[in-house]
């Protein structure tokens, strides 16, 4: 593993940010970035930051996302959000680890399972489910799980047996496990 240490350098904001704003940016080896395939036609990178370090790495697409986490054992499902027979979303998930990556067809946002939002945690996709699934406080509730043959609230055992289909649109999800 190659190292090096780098300076930020820090400058004045401009354009309409606040007064006082910084920016901070770092240049890094043109040689790292050559040999992870940053080109000046595929320059997104995925950032993660812990507390303490920030990691930069590419984009894993749904395919080797999923490959990758299978390989370590995690439970891994694939949900393709549609409107009506169009394909809008595929959904990786990890239930092991709560990690996803989505990726969006060419469809207009607000067709996606997750419009603007590019990078949805895992706290956005339980929301997402559950707009998917009858409110939690709808009454006849329990009598609609039992329907169901559900013991229980549990968004994604509803959209396997409901495909998440609302009355109000024309969108629904297929659940696949891997």
């Amino acid at each position: 593993m190659e190292q090096r240490n780098a300076k930020v350098n820090i400058s004045s904001a401009g354009g309409t940010a606040s007064n006082g704003s910084r920016t901070y940016k770092v240049t890094l080896p043109t040689k790292w970035l050559k040999e992870m395939g940053v080109t000046e036609g595929q320059r997104e990178l995925h950032l993660e930051f812990d507390g303490t370090k920030i990691v930069l790495s590419r984009p894993l697409d749904g395919a080797r996302f999923a490959k990758r986490q299978l390989a370590m054992g995690h439970r891994v499902k694939i949900l393709r959000f549609y409107d009506e027979e169009t394909l809008c979303s595929i959904i990786y998930a990890d239930f092991t680890e709560h990690t996803l990556t989505v990726e969006n067809q060419d469809v207009p946002l607000l067709k996606t399972a997750f419009g603007n939002n590019q990078f949805p945690n895992w706290k956005d996709f339980m929301d997402f489910l559950e707009e998917r699934c009858v409110p939690r406080q709808r009454a006849g509730l329990r009598e609609y799980l039992e329907a169901l043959e559900l013991a229980e609230y549990d968004p994604i055992a509803i959209i396997e047996k409901t495909g998440g289909r609302m009355a109000e649109d024309r969108q629904w999800l297929s659940i696949e496990v891997l």
